[in-house]
């Protein structure tokens, strides 16, 4: 086998990588050592801005194949055919923490899985909740800012965590399931994924529907409690990567069902609450689940950096018979995404391997910016239309049409019979068992009780009372126990 010969970026021969090159032996370095300035620029440029949220995350690779007959609700080609299998590449994630977090800790776990469809990529971004804080993306910026570490302090404060909240009753329900026992899940393949938001499948007759996703683990649903979270941080901050990476190594591959809800279009504007409103969910017994396929993660990726870190998901990105549904917070994303891909990984992060189409041939009329790569052939134009035989449009929409009315400015959301922010949460924590309560009660009030603030403490016991008496009322009474001690 023929010796490796390290080389320069532009393919020279490297005589030294020991010594850098300097006047004499003991003189300075010499600014013509083009081997060492590549090298330490390059080093100097390996990072990129790491994400604003959902920053720390692992990834693998695997597919996903239809079990069941969903094709009078979509058109969606890569779901046209029972044993169908498409490529998938799953990023999992939290959502709060930087690059250098831990795996273990309460918040929610970013579910977002890319589609390398024969009709172009599709990317589904959920999380491992079926709900959300907040449902108007004007707050979204706000809300991450309480979140994140504080620019005094540099940690997460819970004044600004709980004073956020308590300013956003409508993140109740989030936050009974968020400080709940499937708050801390014990790895990524042992929790449930969700679309959470709406989406819009179409049929071939054009027929519109209105779905929501939710991947079951077939592991099973695995949580941490708070003690067990802190013991396992200390023993390894990458929990859950290493958990992922050794389970694929080994042959243990995970796999989820999809099932989804649908709701036909028309049903819609009657339903008693908003039903594009992040913050709730719609009951089973309005919608029950309908099976579609199986999610099976297979390879893990050869380099985190280039296929994890520099993955890019949009939900923009949609296939024929998938599209947009009036959610709010599903309409800011639309932007959000993408722009965010393009400052961190620039306007061609299209191209990166990681997220480039796979079965799907990529034909139009983007040229240049940094690290493009695709530049069509010699004579290819990159205008449109032109009298060159270029890729002209299909007249084809992805989805249906929505009706819209009204006046243009800034409107709550459309009233419906039920549009309360707290009944949700109430029906959850009625759900709950009593050891369960105890913990979420003991969770709420772990965090609550260190604001400094009586007035931010009031107004979050407030949403507890409208949600359930008994709840407000434990929770009330622990906080006062943990502040008096």
């Amino acid at each position: 086998m023929a010796k490796r010969v390290l080389t320069t970026e532009s393919g020279a021969p490297v005589a030294d990588n020991q010594n850098s090159a300097t006047a004499g032996v003991g003189g300075p370095i010499l600014l013509q050592d083009q081997h060492l300035l590549e090298k330490l620029a390059r080093f100097n440029r390996e990072r990129i801005p790491e994400r604003v949220v959902h920053a720390r995350g692992s990834g693998a690779y695997g597919y996903f194949e239809v079990t069941d007959d969903v094709t009078g609700f979509t058109r969606a080609d890569f779901l046209s055919e029972v044993g169908k299998r498409t490529e998938t590449f799953i990023r999992f994630s939290t959502v709060a923490d930087s690059l250098g977090g831990a795996d273990a800790v309460r918040d929610p776990r970013g579910f977002a899985l890319k589609f390398y469809t024969n009709e172009g990529n599709y990317d589904l971004v959920g999380n491992n909740t079926p709900v959300f804080f907040i449902k108007d993306p004007i707050k979204f910026p706000d809300f991450i800012h309480s979140q994140k570490r504080d620019p005094f302090t540099g940690r997460q404060e819970p004044d600004n965590v709980w004073d956020f909240w308590a300013h956003a009753p409508e993140a109740t329900h989030q936050v009974t399931w968020l400080m709940g026992d499937r708050g801390i899940p014990a790895s990524y393949r042992h929790m449930n994924g969700y679309g959470s938001h709406t989406y819009q499948w179409t049929n071939a007759e054009g027929e519109a529907f209105f779905v929501k996703y939710h991947f079951k683990t077939n592991q099973g649903v695995r949580s941490l409690s708070a003690e067990q979270a802190a013991e396992l941080v200390g023993k390894d901050a990458n929990s859950h990567q290493t958990d992922l990476l050794q389970a694929i190594e080994r042959g243990v591959n995970p796999s989820w069902t999809l099932h989804v809800q649908v709701m036909p279009a028309a049903e819609a504007a009657e339903y008693r609450f908003n039903p594009f409103d992040l913050t709730k969910v719609w009951p089973h017994a309005d919608y029950p689940l309908q099976r579609v396929g199986r999610l099976v993660l297979n390879r893990n990726p050869d380099n985190v950096f280039a296929e994890v870190e520099q993955a890019a998901f949009s939900p923009n990105n949609f296939v024929p018979g998938i599209g947009p549904s009036p959610d709010k917070m599903l309409q800011g994303r639309l932007f959000a995404y993408a722009d965010a891909h393009r400052y961190r990984l620039g306007v061609n992060h299209t191209q990166l391997p990681v997220n480039a189409p796979k079965a799907a041939e990529v034909d139009n009329y983007g040229r240049d910016g940094l690290h493009a790569t695709r530049h069509g052939s010699r004579h290819d134009k990159n205008y449109e239309p032109n009298s060159y035989a270029g890729p002209a449009q299909t007249d084809a929409a992805l989805a249906a049409p929505l009706a819209i009315h009204g006046w243009t400015g800034t409107h709550e959301a459309p009233a419906h019979a039920k549009d309360d922010d707290f009944f949700q949460a109430g029906e959850l924590f009625r759900l709950m068992s009593e050891e369960e309560k105890g913990r979420l009660v003991a969770n709420i009030a772990g965090g609550l009780s260190q604001v400094t603030r009586d007035d931010v403490i009031e107004k979050n016991l407030t949403h507890f009372h409208a949600a359930d008496t008994d709840y407000g009322k434990r929770v009330e009474e622990a906080v006062r126990a943990l502040r008096e001690d």
